[in-house]
């Protein structure tokens, strides 16, 4: 094989291993929206965010809100009652929802459900 030949071969392999990186980092993107501020709360000092509801949880072992989710200004001290609220209604069918929509699912760290691609 000539030094062209090889050349050649090696920026085909290079390119295609970048079109592939780039489609699996593109592959969740168009699904969420960038996360929600932390909130600056003084009821909590420890947030962690909650991929698949696209909001914040109090994860402040000292707070009496501790493991309750914060959305719009307030805590819901459940799942249940965080889904009842109109106002997370609106914003999980928005385009500012920062979390997975539940056909995201699947795919890479959480098991395979289906075919390849996001």
């Amino acid at each position: 094989m000539s030094k062209t030949s090889l050349l050649m071969k090696k920026v085909s392999v290079a390119l295609t291993g970048g079109i592939v990186v780039t489609s699996l980092a593109g592959c969740g993107s168009s699904q969420t929206a960038d996360r929600p501020d932390k909130p600056q709360n003084d009821d909590c000092r420890d947030w962690e965010f909650d991929d698949d509801e696209g909001v914040w949880v109090c994860d402040d072992s000292t707070s009496s809100h501790y493991h309750s989710y914060y959305h719009g200004g307030f805590f819901y001290p459940s799942r249940k009652s965080l889904h009842g609220s109109s106002s997370y209604k609106s914003y999980k069918t928005s385009s500012k929802f920062a979390g997975h929509s539940s056909s995201s699912k699947g795919g890479f760290g959480k098991g395979s459900f289906g075919g390849f691609g996001g």
